[in-house]
């Protein structure tokens, strides 16, 4: 077997591969003895079937399978002596197309490599991480916010007209052509003006209802509606008010804190304490991340491979142009030419996904089964019901599990990278924080 360079020249590399017509023919001949124990044939005991018979009966398709094993094997040989990793999958064709058999496989291989990545002291980084306490404001806040959503109804006045969120207990009876429709009825049903409970157009006609009021609402079933004998049809419903309620919200004292699990008030706001600062701890370490990022882009020079750089532009002028186009859903769409300002920052990309895998690598960072597994479950949760095919899913997809895998890889890096650098901590109130949140938004 021969493998000779034919181009080097920045990161791309061309490899001339040959593999002889003798080297396959005893590849054929080792598949075949390694195979001849186990094979049956009429005339022959199991395991003495001649060479010579085998060959003619299965040589043809083991010829194949040698062809692309000793390619295969003069590639990876390549890589292991060479030290190179291609960037992208080798391109990878045959060069004497009237081969025939008894001939020499000529192959020519040609691949974009992996630059050198320059090693970085991470105890000479400088990273400044904010940190954010939740004060009585917040915390008190946070604390009518759950009130809010624990609120309970009481009666209007008499002769009080329903407002848009506030509560109409009534009777109804729903009817299409004239006729009432099974599951169309109810009695002392409540229903809150605005929360869309009911078909569109329903709840705007019961706002200024009164307790006593007879009122008939007119709507039109939407044409996707789940019970197909419905959908689509006009409708009337026959509603009798029996009260009106006002939204009121509950008190914030200790039965409040039971209803949300907590002992008593003084342990709730603890919890809402502890939760706020996780809050905000999250939303500081976003703004750590992208100051690290941008230290560390500036911290590195090196040759990128251009097929890399193309991919990702392409990947961000086409994530850009949907959500300049959010109408259209699919992919039929014309071309997206990409800008110079698409390429650079597919390059700024390129270039700290590099530097990022060659310090994980570095550090023998890992992806746990464990934390793929709970990626994958939270990633289930929005699609309920539907859990186990996304798992299912999921587990029978590469790519699918390379998207999971690599932000948590990702984040596993730059914690690494924080642990050995040089860690300033600045206390912030929670608006500087919200201002260095909102500036990083700024710049995507």
């Amino acid at each position: 077997m021969q493998v000779t360079e034919t181009l080097n020249d920045g990161l791309k590399r061309g490899y001339a591969i040959t593999v002889t017509a003798a080297e396959l023919d005893a590849k054929v001949v080792e598949k075949l003895t390694e195979a001849q124990p186990e094979i049956e044939m009429k005339g022959f005991r199991k395991g003495k079937v001649p060479l010579p018979l085998l060959r003619k009966q299965f040589g043809q398709r083991l010829l194949g399978e040698a062809m692309q094993e000793s390619i295969d094997g003069a590639m990876n040989e390549h890589f292991e002596a060479s030290g190179d990793r291609p960037a992208m999958q080798p391109e990878v064709k045959m060069t004497n197309d009237d081969w025939k058999e008894g001939d020499d496989v000529k192959v020519e291989m040609s691949y974009e490599a992996l630059p050198k990545v320059p090693e970085l002291d991470l105890s000479t980084i400088s990273v400044e991480r904010l940190i954010v306490k939740a004060d009585d404001a917040s915390v008190d806040e946070a604390l009518s916010n759950l009130a809010e959503t624990a609120q309970d109804f009481s009666d209007r006045e008499d002769g009080a007209a329903a407002e848009d969120g506030d509560q109409v207990v009534f009777d109804f009876v729903g009817k299409v052509d004239g006729e009432a429709f099974d599951g169309g009825s109810a009695e002392d049903y409540p229903l809150v003006l605005g929360s869309g409970s009911f078909i569109p157009g329903f709840e705007e006609q019961l706002v200024g209802v009164k307790a006593g009021d007879e009122k008939q609402v007119e709507v039109s079933f939407p044409e996707e509606y789940g019970a197909p004998n419905l959908a689509g049809k006009a409708a009337t419903f026959d509603c009798t008010i029996k009260a009106v309620k006002a939204p009121v919200a509950a008190e914030i004292n200790d039965e409040l804190a039971k209803k949300f699990g907590a002992e008593d008030l003084a342990a709730l706001k603890t919890q809402i304490a502890e939760r706020l600062e996780a809050e905000y701890q999250g939303a500081a370490r976003q703004v750590m991340k992208r100051g690290l990022l941008d230290t560390l882009d500036g911290m590195v020079t090196f040759e990128l491979p251009p097929s890399l750089v193309e991919a990702e532009a392409k990947q961000i002028a086409h994530q850009l142009w949907h959500e300049e186009n959010p109408e259209v859903q699919g992919h039929d769409h014309p071309e997206i030419e990409t800008t110079e300002e698409h390429t650079k920052l597919a390059e700024r990309r390129v270039r700290l996904g590099l530097l990022l895998a060659e310090l994980g690598q570095q550090a023998n960072v890992e992806v746990t089964d464990a934390e793929m597994t709970q990626a994958i479950m939270n990633q289930a949760r929005q699609y309920p019901g539907q859990e186990r095919e996304f798992f299912d899913f999921v587990r029978q997809n590469q790519q699918m599990q390379q998207q999971m895998r690599a932000p948590i890889f990702e984040d596993k890096v730059i914690d690494h990278i924080v642990e050995n650098a040089q860690v300033t901590d600045k206390e912030v109130s929670k608006e500087e924080l919200q201002t260095a949140v909102e500036a990083l938004e700024d710049e995507e």
